[in-house]
């Protein structure tokens, strides 16, 4: 009776462990996904889904990772602190080209994941996937295309409870919100007849664009109160905009920012056309200044942070004259991505906030 006993309780502790090891969530697609909690092999599929799970400190769960994550390593923090993984098995090619599509089955099937994490896949296309592969998918969202949306946060909650890393969601989230508070309040008292009309050109969109890709929303000038005149420009839909040469010169900004990503199109399109650059107030007086580009497979938090440090360095330097944009640039990194890569992407695209020279 005793050894019947003893078995019943080792039989029902099993089967609470069992229990217990699984959780029911609603993903960012709505769909209700049963999941192993804290599974051992995990891949990523989708632009900016790695780079969550690197924000999570969870990178050693990875079975393998995209083609496109090891044939485009610059640009991307979350991957230059990580680069050992590279040495992980494919899972198909990724990239854009993926997006809403089903992945390569084989590839995913090879690593024998216990999850997948998505991003930019609808529901229908989820759950077919998830039940050819038998194994469970949940769906992230970053929101909005190159914007800064808080669906980010939500994804890093629900990617942090399954992975048993709550309190690193929750510590990444307050570390993001705590550098957006500092930059608002120091330039909330700003009055906008006080601030330049500023222009950012350069910016990624679908790929490397020249001086007239810009954005209306574009995520570090609004984290800087600064005053885009971008906004000003009606635009079909969505916050991107090819701005009219033309118009771009009527509008005549006070300083130009350029983004790394398309830096040297800008330069090549200098040397065409010099006239029209020296006619732009901002290049007549040497107030062009050089970003790093955080739209590289989505929004890295951790650069438009760093760009939005130095843009308000730059506009209002009176409230930020202590700030060493370097060291702050490596100290997001370090925090987020998990090492300081500043100084590999400033070998890529150049020092942050740098002054631009006309050759």
């Amino acid at each position: 009776m005793k050894k019947i006993v003893i078995i019943c309780l080792i039989l029902t502790s099993v089967a609470s462990i069992a229990i217990a090891k699984t959780l029911d969530v609603t993903d960012m697609a709505g769909r209700k996904v049963a999941v192993p909690h804290d599974p051992a092999k995990i891949i990523c599929l989708g632009p900016g889904t790695l780079r969550l799970i690197v924000y999570l400190n969870a990178q050693e769960k990875l079975a393998g990772v995209e083609d496109m994550e090891k044939l485009n390593p610059g640009g991307r923090p979350y991957w230059l602190a990580n680069q050992q993984l590279a040495k992980l098995p494919r899972i198909g090619p990724g990239g854009p080209a993926g997006i809403n599509k089903k992945p390569d089955l084989e590839a995913v099937l090879n690593v024998h994941p216990d999850l997948i994490f998505m991003t930019q896949a609808d529901a229908l296309l989820a759950d077919k996937v998830q039940k050819q592969l038998n194994i469970p998918i949940v769906v992230l969202s970053y929101g909005a295309f190159a914007t800064f949306d808080e669906q980010i946060y939500e994804s890093l909650k629900l990617a942090g409870k399954i992975l048993n890393r709550d309190k690193r969601a929750e510590a990444v989230i307050q570390f993001i919100e705590s550098a957006r508070k500092e930059l608002q309040e120091k330039t909330k008292d700003i009055r906008d007849t006080d601030k330049p009309n500023v222009f950012v050109g350069g910016i990624g969109f679908r790929g490397s664009h020249g001086i007239e890709s810009t954005e209306k929303n574009y995520i570090p000038l609004k984290w800087a109160n600064a005053k885009n005149i971008a906004e000003s420009v009606q635009a079909s839909e969505g916050s991107h905009v090819f701005m009219d040469k033309e118009k771009l010169l009527s509008l005549n900004p006070d300083i130009i920012f350029i983004d790394g990503g398309g830096l040297k199109l800008v330069e090549q399109d200098i040397i065409k056309k010099p006239e029209y650059y020296k006619a732009l107030k901002s290049f007549q007086q040497k107030r062009v200044y050089a970003l790093l580009p955080f739209n590289f497979y989505t929004t890295n938090v951790d650069t438009a942070l760093a760009d939005a440090y130095a843009i308000a360095k730059i506009l209002y330097p009176k409230q930020f004259e202590n700030l060493d944009l370097e060291k702050k640039a490596d100290e997001i990194y370090a925090f987020l991505a998990g090492k300081p890569v500043y100084e590999e992407m400033k070998k890529d695209f150049g020092k942050i906030g740098e002054l631009f020279q006309m050759r």
